[in-house]
């Protein structure tokens, strides 16, 4: 497809895809404001409610400006660090004396749910609520075939979120707490507070988008390294190559693997023009494997020099797995912090860490892609 057709109508999903990292990166950075991303209206809010990703201008601005304080500098250092780092030892704990664990179902899935769910201060009990409810959300965007029962499943999910969050949600307004909620419910830009709707469209997207891409996050980057058993030595012997090998997991196996935007006009891209009012699929996994961009793309390196370890986790990456310019991921820093934080207690619970024997490494997903299952052996650590 780069290669031959870098534009293409799609009939099943009624977009126009895209697949070179050019034309990628410049729909996401959007310079001259040719694309929107009105299509949320169709693809998200059905589950979540109308949220900050489809706002534009200076309304979004002001919903940026209320919730990024939470996810970067001392409030992500001094709140969130902690109950990262709880969070983990907890999950790893329950299997450090076995010998044996599936980090896919043992740890990824719950760690990141669970470190959202502590953050905004809600009941850790009603985990598998929350899961259910993400695994809805997830199953919904990627329905490309139009199932009723899977359409139908994921619109329930925004009326049961609504009943358990909007009484939270009041009860955090009336009495507030150092969680993130009650941040959510006090903050003010310009005169501007979020509405309780806001708060709860907001939460259903940390939830599904928080949890669900860094548990692929986390699932990927330990599988990459157990399938490069020479980088999982020199990340075991130097820790702080993990956020290179973070970074070249995003790029390789970038959790997210397409993200849908609009055409606010005609656009000329590589192979053609996408008429007004189109929705474009922008192919991420096709867009970081571009040999225009990278050198041996297809190689997992955590060592590239085309790949810069330091911008990676910002508006200024040089892949493409949480989008670029204006809707950058406002979560970057905690999947950062929570990859980190998760990947090092692992390798010091399990020095010897290795992948079942006879094991293969199988990847499945649509939207979101990452290992079904990811078996490892460990000699048991009894201290």
């Amino acid at each position: 497809m780069r290669e031959k057709e870098p534009l293409i109508w799609h009939e099943a999903t009624q977009s126009y895809i895209i697949s070179r990292y050019e034309d990628v990166e410049r729909v996401f950075k959007d310079k001259k404001a040719e694309f929107t991303t009105d299509n949320y209206n169709w693809q998200l809010e059905p589950v979540h409610g109308k949220t900050i990703l489809q706002l534009s201008g200076r309304e979004h601005a002001v919903r940026r400006a209320l919730v990024a304080p939470a996810f970067r500098g001392s409030d992500l250092e001094q709140k969130f660090l902690p109950v990262i780092e709880r969070n983990s030892r907890e999950l790893i704990d329950a299997f450090r004396h076995t010998g044996s664990a599936d980090i896919v179902n043992d740890y990824a899935t719950r760690f990141p749910v669970n470190v959202i769910a502590d953050m905004l201060g809600l009941d850790k009990a009603d985990h598998a609520r929350f899961h259910g409810w993400y695994t809805a959300v997830i199953a919904f965007l990627g329905n490309l075939s139009g199932d009723p029962e899977v359409a139908a499943a994921g619109e329930r999910t925004r009326v049961e979120f609504a009943e358990y969050m909007l009484p939270v949600i009041r009860e955090r307004r009336a009495n507030p707490g150092d969680d993130l909620l009650s941040t959510l419910c006090a903050a003010e830009v310009d005169g501007v507070r979020m509405s309780d709707e806001d708060i709860k469209a907001f939460c259903s997207l940390l939830l599904a988008a928080g949890g669900e891409t860094t548990d692929k996050a986390i699932a990927g980057i330990l599988a990459n390294l157990l399938s490069h058993p020479d980088q999982l030595a020199a990340v075991r012997a130097d820790r702080s190559l993990i956020p290179a090998a973070f970074a070249e997991t995003l790029r390789y196996t970038p959790p997210v693997q397409m993200i849908m935007r609009q055409s606010a006009t005609d656009v000329e891209v590589t192979g053609g023009t996408i008429p007004a009012g189109a929705t474009v699929t922008c192919l991420i996994g096709a867009a970081n494997r571009d040999e225009r961009r990278y050198r041996d793309p297809d190689r997992f390196d955590i060592f590239r020099d085309d790949l810069a370890t330091t911008s990676a986790f910002s508006a200024a990456a040089g892949h493409l797995a949480f989008a670029l310019g204006r809707h950058f991921c406002v979560g970057a820093l905690l999947a950062k912090a929570e990859v980190e934080v998760g990947l090092n207690q692992l390798l010091d619970a399990m020095p010897d860490l290795r992948l079942a024997d006879g094991h293969d490494l199988v990847e499945q997903g649509v939207f979101t892609r990452g290992p079904k299952t990811l078996p490892v052996r460990f000699t048991p650590v009894t201290a």
